[in-house]
């Protein structure tokens, strides 16, 4: 199986699961990778991404590397992953979620610079990629993420440019600046960020492909939690269908239950792996 960080030497797609029976489903797709997503985690608990008024993640680190162990022992392949802004301000606790990550089984994970309300001085910004660096190791595939793009008043792009490559001197391993869906705007961040490119597709209507950033030199495409909002948008369709016109053709688009027990039979670990 080819490594996490040898995937980051070309190209590739990596969506994101939000628990263990999602994971098998995307690892049985095909994908070389895939990752995990705080808002579709948080959904399926019956809670927000974040939380309101002050932004602070609604799902504890406890909660949430709970369930990304589960997901990373049901996944076949490497699983990056979603470590909100490393759960804690100071660089130190930085450092303890990706150890914390590492002892989870992931092979790599995202800082944000953004806490939910605002994004974090530049300058600690920095240190929090420092420390979370010389916590990874080199076999964990550091992604540094900067969030200037998807506040209410973004910040210009070369902000986030800057921001991603400090971030890049630091020691992160990938860089990822959500909220652009303008092709152009993409091509630069590819010329200007040294390092590779995460770019995410699915925050919001695009007619952006996978094969668009590919020829844009993007190394890598997750999806965030766009296939868990889906999935809540077609339960929530057939309670509404069923509710009106009593009918149930949303069930034509289910997987036979004996193509499940046998998908989830094949990726079930031995109980020394779990």
């Amino acid at each position: 199986m080819t490594s996490f960080r040898e995937l980051h030497g070309g190209s590739f797609v990596m969506p994101n699961a939000w628990d263990a029976g999602s994971a098998v489903i995307l690892v049985e797709a095909g994908f070389a990778a895939i990752a995990t997503t705080s808002a579709g985690i948080a959904f399926s608990m019956g809670k927000g991404d974040h939380t309101l008024p002050d932004g602070a993640p609604a799902v504890s680190r406890e909660d949430m590397f709970a369930r990304i162990q589960e997901i990373t022992a049901a996944s076949a392949v490497p699983v990056n992953g979603d470590l909100e802004d490393g759960y804690g301000e100071p660089p130190d606790e930085v450092a303890k979620t990706i150890r914390l990550a590492i002892d989870a089984g992931l092979a790599g994970g995202n800082i944000e610079d953004y806490n939910g309300r605002e994004l974090y001085d530049e300058a600690l910004s920095v240190e929090r990629i420092v420390a979370a660096k010389e916590a990874a190791g080199p076999n964990f595939v550091l992604t540094a993420r900067t969030d200037g793009q998807l506040l209410k008043q973004p910040t210009p792009l070369a902000d986030s440019i800057r921001r991603a490559n400090l971030y890049a001197e630091a020691g992160a391993d990938c860089l990822y600046v959500p909220g652009v869906n303008d092709l152009a705007a993409i091509r630069s961040l590819v010329a200007e960020i040294d390092g590779p490119l995460n770019v995410v597709l699915g925050l919001g209507a695009s007619g952006l492909t996978t094969h668009d950033l590919f020829d844009a030199g993007v190394t890598r495409i997750s999806l965030g939690g766009s296939i868990a909002r889906a999935a809540l948008g077609f339960v929530r369709n057939a309670a509404q269908e069923i509710q009106t016109a009593g009918t149930i053709t949303f069930a034509a688009d289910q997987i036979p239950q004996g193509e499940l027990n046998a998908l989830f039979a094949r990726h079930r670990l031995p109980p020394a792996e779990q």
